[in-house]
């Protein structure tokens, strides 16, 4: 059960924020509900529960659409979206105190508390880069971003999806060819806070952050590669982006 942003019920979901941002919140509750009857799966219809959720008009019923969603993200045993059950407990949690339940929000917290862990993710893993690099090389901390000027990365980022490293390459800095490299981590890693529970819940890209090494393994020389058009879409995108990276 892999993220795909062209499955139906996910680019409905992504037109339902785009009404939201427009302001339109009618219709993004319409295409997040179309969403939710249209899914086939427990996967759509977890996505799709947590955006009717956001849209909810009181706290009984925002409750209550999270609680669907937490039924479906507990039967869904993946890290990518076992990554979503701090923010639904808390969530939870923020519902049951403006309703003046102050165990059960005390409850959902600690719920929230013993649910982070770190991902079990086994990959294989990619990191796609403009770099030429070999076999055995590896890759540290103290690069400079791809995405912010002048920021230097206390993290290494990779990702289980070869097509997400793909289109990093793409949007890496450099001049060379595009290339994705597979990697393997030396230490610890965990869920990047910079996309995990954003704009879709838990981790669905698979994308992860290390402090340790990465090391080059092999290399990757096909995946799906985005049109011009599209990556003008994403530099766009990237250009208009006012938060800030966690780093």
């Amino acid at each position: 059960m892999e993220f795909n942003p062209h499955n139906h019920i996910v680019q409905l979901c992504m037109q339902g924020m785009q009404m939201e941002e427009a302001g339109d919140l009618q219709k993004a509750l319409d295409l997040f509900f179309q969403a939710w009857s249209e899914a086939t799966n427990d996967f759509e219809k977890f996505i799709a529960a947590w955006y009717v959720a956001r849209r909810q008009s009181t706290q009984a019923d925002k409750l209550m659409w999270y609680e669907s969603a937490l039924k479906l993200a507990l039967k869904i045993d993946i890290d990518a979206v076992q990554s979503a059950l701090p923010a639904l407990y808390s969530n939870m949690a923020e519902c049951y105190e403006v309703l003046g339940d102050f165990d059960n929000a005390r409850t959902q917290l600690e719920l929230a508390a013993a649910s982070v862990n770190k991902p079990a993710d086994k990959g294989p893993f990619y990191h796609g880069t403009k770099a030429n690099l070999k076999e055995g090389d590896l890759l540290i901390t103290g690069r400079m971003s791809n995405y912010q000027a002048e920021l230097v990365m206390n993290h290494i980022y990779f990702t289980a999806l070869i097509n997400g490293a793909g289109l990093a390459a793409a949007l890496a800095k450099g001049d060379g060819p595009e290339r994705v490299y597979i990697v393997e981590p030396t230490g610890s890693f965990e869920d990047d806070p910079n996309v995990t529970n954003k704009k879709f819940p838990g981790n669905p890209t698979r994308s992860y952050r290390t402090k340790e090494p990465l090391k080059i393994i092999g290399e990757m020389i096909e995946w799906v590669r985005q049109s011009p058009e599209q990556l003008q879409q994403w530099r766009e995108k990237l250009a208009n982006n006012r938060g800030e990276i966690i780093n």
